[in-house]
């Protein structure tokens, strides 16, 4: 086992071909060890040269509505008007504190999503 950081794109790929043909190890074994070890190293490699952005929280919301089967009318049963429902959906409109709230509570967006500047 031969375990090193991973500094450059032909590191990260010679160790995720590694990764392929030890993916199967029993936990505690040698090669188990070594998939803990190099899952580390990869996951920290991604997550600094492909880091995944957060969604514009005005489409995570439109997202989350077609995933509930929601309307514009059940939005403005959150945020008080269908006209105030239809600004915030054509981005003419910011989310306040309250909104960003009822809409965590009730549509469970994570608040980080809902908080970005759009």
């Amino acid at each position: 086992m031969e375990i090193k950081p991973i500094k450059s794109e032909k590191d990260y790929n010679m160790a995720l071909k590694r990764l392929e043909v030890i993916f199967d190890s029993e936990p505690g074994s040698a090669n188990g060890d070594e998939l803990e070890v190099l899952g580390i190293l990869i996951d920290q490699y991604e997550n600094e040269h492909f880091p995944i952005r957060l969604p514009d929280p005005i489409e995570a919301i439109k997202f989350r509505m077609e995933q509930l089967g929601y309307t514009q009318g059940d939005l403005a049963n959150i945020v008080g008007l269908k006209s105030r429902a239809s600004e915030i959906l054509n981005k003419k409109r910011k989310l306040t504190l309250e909104m960003i709230r009822q809409l965590h509570e009730i549509l469970k967006i994570p608040t980080d999503v809902l908080i970005q500047s759009y």
